[in-house]
């Protein structure tokens, strides 16, 4: 039961901070309507986290994050990545055997996103889209749509859709984010492989039970300090959905490493669980040291 320390992991959220991290959430602001989140936050989730990570003033940010890396044994990380992100861009150049590039997809632009996505694909290397549907200027639930163009496009190249659910962190409504939600696309959508962020609360038992009913639906921890990992999903993993849950940090946006893995051995997983959680079920589902074609 306890955390084995020979495995090599695979994060499944983590960005290479700077001195500054707020121009992140600029896209948000038009949203964020309470004067605390637009004015005084650093992150618009702020009042949640206790001790977000400050990597102040480095010479070289990236070799900073593989250091943090290599502290705790962390082989592979999915990175937040766009061409205008100069420090996304070099950390792949350099280090393609350590970063993976995920890219936050916006439906509202339409087919000129199901054509960014291609284009990312074939040129970078793309592993996976991510979408924050309360977070888009306008909303766009999870099953709206809008989505669709780009849910079909990511079955066509077999790609994982990483999306935040249950009721989020920034002061942004809900209701795109919804659990219940996911019941249409996994139904229209069998082949798309999706993966569920932010813990899903409140509805993590509705959360388990439709990966009960849709194999390609997926949970990762992203967001949450392992003490905090839900019991409805330890539990799943720890009996029929060993497959189907696995590790996402939240570093530098919230956790450090450092708390991650000093709270991870307490989590109550069994032994047959640990490696897929830690490493195997993301090195499945993002097909990770496959070829790319």
């Amino acid at each position: 039961m306890p955390m084995p320390s020979d495995i090599k992991v695979i994060d499944l959220m983590l960005s290479v901070p700077g001195e500054d991290n707020s121009q992140w959430y600029e896209y948000m602001k038009p949203m964020l309507l309470d004067a605390e989140s637009r004015e005084l936050f650093k992150m618009p989730a702020q009042y949640m986290f206790k001790d977000i990570p400050q990597a102040g003033k480095k010479e070289d940010y990236i070799a900073y994050t593989l250091e943090q890396m290599d502290k705790h044994n962390i082989e592979k990380a999915l990175m937040g990545f766009d061409e205008n992100n100069e420090t996304a861009m070099e950390a792949l150049r350099r280090h393609p055997e350590r970063f993976m590039a995920s890219y936050e997809a916006n439906p509202n632009n339409a087919m000129d996103e199901v054509r960014k996505i291609e284009r990312l694909y074939h040129e970078y290397g793309l592993k996976a889209v991510t979408g924050f549907p309360s977070g888009l200027c306008p909303q766009v639930p999870i099953n709206d749509k809008k989505w669709y163009p780009i849910y079909a496009k990511l079955v066509e190249l077999d790609l994982p859709f990483c999306v935040c659910v249950g009721v989020p962190g920034p002061r942004l409504p809900m209701a795109p984010q919804k659990v219940e939600l996911l019941d249409e696309v996994c139904w229209f959508f069998p082949e798309l492989k999706v993966v569920m962020r932010h813990g899903g609360e409140p509805w993590d038992d509705l959360a388990w039970k439709l990966m009960l009913k849709y194999p390609n639906l997926y949970y990762s921890t992203s967001a949450f300090a392992p003490k905090y990992y839900p019991e409805s999903i330890i539990d799943f993993a720890n009996t029929r959905g060993a497959n189907q849950v696995m590790y996402a940090g939240y570093f530098p946006m919230g956790i450090s490493l450092d708390r991650i893995f000093r709270d991870m051995p307490d989590v109550p997983f069994k032994d047959e669980v640990w490696p897929k959680f830690l490493r195997e079920n993301a090195q499945r589902v993002f097909k990770i040291n496959e070829c790319q074609t």
